[in-house]
């Protein structure tokens, strides 16, 4: 397969960010995109919503679907599944992109947040991927992708905001065991991360990043698209990164993902 034309995508946390430039990849090639995020008015802090994500889905040559959907609410994501498989006549493919960030020690993270990453990040990739599960047994060539980092137990990834690496471990861990009880029976289960921080509208909320040392989410954008196009059979529990999958498909150089190609790149947290 190298397009993604007439797939059906479930983004979450696709009104923004990575899980936009994600969508809007698959519609340049045709495909339908389920826009999942809670999203559904404007925030003065953060641009974006469900409404306007699919707006620009369909201007790039998808279709489009806004789903007001709070990943960490069993109800609303089985409905939301649905509304899409009944949008589309199915889903193929699931985009765990949404994410709770809080870079904080322990004694600076409040357990409202420790317990709105956990929610977010680890169980909402379950539950998204529990969810989606029957649709993608159905599907021709089905993946599962969460942006999520290869798994590391070194201190130093820990140390500094425990309650943020564990809720992102989680993720990984989540894949691990996707990968290993339905990748047998066909279905890639697989994570990807970025070399490098990726300038998204949230990253201006975190106080010092360097965000012309920064890539745009286009990088992880394409990465992602290459690996949704490979035959799903044999291919799971892979930890890929968004260079070593553009590499493999003949990218050179990456100057072009950069904010400010004349600045040397941040390298991304959990990569040593």
């Amino acid at each position: 397969m190298t397009s993604l034309a007439g797939k059906t995508l479930f983004i979450t946390g696709a009104s923004r960010g990575i899980g936009l430039a994600i969508a809007l990849r698959a519609a340049r090639d045709g495909a339908n995109v389920a826009i999942a995020a809670k999203s559904s008015v404007p925030n003065p802090k953060l641009p974006g919503t469900i409404h306007t994500a699919a707006q620009a889905v369909n201007d790039a040559g998808g279709r489009g679907l806004a789903l007001k959907c709070d990943i960490r609410e069993e109800d609303e994501v089985k409905a939301a599944m649905a509304a899409t498989a009944d949008a589309f006549g199915g889903i193929d493919i699931l985009v765990n992109n949404a994410s709770a960030i809080w870079l904080a020690g322990a004694l600076d993270t409040p357990m409202k947040r420790f317990d709105l990453m956990q929610q977010v990040n680890a169980r909402g990739s379950f539950l998204c991927a529990q969810a989606c599960l029957p649709y993608l047994k159905e599907a021709a060539n089905p993946h599962i992708l969460t942006l999520a980092p290869p798994p590391s137990l070194d201190p130093k990834w820990w140390a500094p905001h425990t309650g943020y690496t564990l809720a992102k471990m989680g993720m990984s861990f989540v894949t691990l065991g996707l990968a290993g009880e339905f990748g047998p029976q066909g279905i890639a289960v697989n994570a990807l991360w970025p070399r490098t921080i990726i300038a998204t509208d949230a990253l201006n909320m975190i106080p010092g990043v360097e965000i012309p040392r920064c890539r745009t989410p286009q990088i992880v954008a394409d990465a992602a698209r290459a690996v949704l196009v490979r035959a799903a059979r044999g291919f799971h529990g892979r930890f890929l990164i968004d260079e070593d999958v553009l590499r493999e498909a003949g990218v050179a150089d990456f100057s072009g993902y950069a904010v400010d190609p004349s600045q040397s790149p941040l390298p991304d947290l959990f990569l040593d």
